[in-house]
């Protein structure tokens, strides 16, 4: 019996050692990292007029204002129980498809609306994402059927060119063509637009930003791009040699690192801007499904200390230390009410630190967070981040 006892103290003891070890390596790491935080705003942007309403919500941008752009689709709604005023026969009150491309102010207020189907032009089956150059020009892409093009357009929506032409045979070698592109960036300094392509193509394609001719592409681990079909991810397998689709995004850093997003694979791998490979990070590596990296955005300091990535699968938005890549917390959760995710698909940051989100899938909806600076980082997972005020 003694003996009995006698072993149970040593469990209970190591037990309790074990958890101040925990609870003092906690402390430390509060102690000796901060990371940018953020609350919700409920009432960001103000309602839509019109009783326009939102569908998959697959593009977002801030340009040199502080506008924020987003892009959704118009043909992605449930007409019996969303858009019952634009049926024929109208079955009720609201709602209707709002406009392609939507602009807001930094208070919320929409203060434009343009998109769609124009003459001179071929407008996406399924547009994706929205971008905006060093020239407030906007860039859309598309991941339909036949979308092997990108469009350019004023910010007012005037359209100016197309790069690449609708419906043409595409290959991750195409000079001239896309494969379904998921996302554009830029660098200024080079007047560069590095293009994420994407859904059918498994390359990065870096485009002159005045003329759209391709100046350089490459895949995964800076590798020649190969589209064969690697089929879906198998958790534990060695990493991919290629990018799985989509590549779903492609962001220059200002000191000439370029961060791509391979969605599937679970992992942002890092690149010089001539395609050299330097590094990659595992963000929820058992991820299945849609994978784990769909869109980052980095800190508004002059050295983009951080990266904000959007993971719409756990539906978290990460926030991770660029300098040696570590991921330090993240907040988000799974719902409806605002500060949580449905499959969150895009992210952007704005002059002031503030970060932007939107929706796709049954999300479709933009939201903001402010940015309530730096503090200690405590916890990895921080839930929803609501306003401390009205906790």
């Amino acid at each position: 019996m003694m003996k009995n006892y006698i072993h149970a103290f040593i469990i209970l003891f190591a037990m309790l050692s074990l958890t101040a070890c925990d609870q003092q390596s906690n402390s430390v790491q509060a102690q000796g990292k901060e990371a940018p935080s953020f609350e919700v705003d409920p009432f960001w942007p103000k309602p839509l007029p019109n009783h326009w309403i939102l569908g998959s919500t697959i593009g977002l941008a801030v340009d040199s204002k502080d506008h924020v752009f987003i892009i959704h689709r118009r043909n992605s709604f449930n007409e019996r129980t969303e858009i019952g005023a634009a049926s024929d026969p109208k079955l009720a009150d609201c709602c209707i498809p709002a406009p392609n491309v939507l602009e807001f102010d930094p208070a919320g207020n929409l203060v434009n609306s343009w998109g769609g189907p124009g003459e001179g032009y071929d407008w996406p089956n399924s547009n994706h994402g929205i971008s905006i150059d060093h020239k407030d020009n906007i860039w859309i892409g598309g991941n339909g059927r036949g979308d092997s093009h990108i469009l350019k357009f004023t910010r007012n929506g005037q359209f100016l060119a197309q790069y690449g032409t609708a419906g043409a045979p595409v290959d991750s070698h195409s000079k001239e063509n896309f494969g379904r592109v998921a996302e554009v960036a830029f660098d200024a300094a080079a007047n560069e637009a590095y293009v994420a392509d994407g859904y059918t193509n498994k390359r990065i394609a870096v485009l002159d930003a005045d003329t759209g001719a391709l100046k350089r592409y490459w895949g995964a681990y800076g590798n020649a791009p190969d589209d064969t079909n690697l089929g879906p991810f198998k958790v534990g397998e060695e990493p991919a040699q290629q990018f799985r689709n989509p590549v779903h995004c492609a962001e220059p850093s200002m000191d000439g690192l370029v961060y791509v997003c391979d969605r599937v694979n679970n992992r942002l791998q890092v690149f010089k801007s001539d395609g050299t490979y330097i590094q990659e990070l595992f963000v929820k590596p058992n991820s299945l499904g849609d994978g784990s990296v769909w869109d980052i955005s980095f800190s508004n300091d002059a050295e983009q200390r951080f990266i904000y990535l959007a993971d719409g699968t756990n539906r978290k938005i990460f926030i991770i230390e660029r300098e040696n890549m570590e991921i330090l917390t993240n907040f988000g959760d799974g719902g409806r009410n605002p500060g949580q995710f449905f499959a969150v698909h895009n992210i952007a940051t704005d002059s002031k630190g503030n970060i932007y989100t939107t929706e796709t899938y049954e999300g479709k909806r933009v939201q903001k967070f402010t940015y309530m600076g730096m503090k200690p980082v405590t916890v990895m997972d921080q839930g929803t981040p609501w306003p401390a005020d009205k906790r």
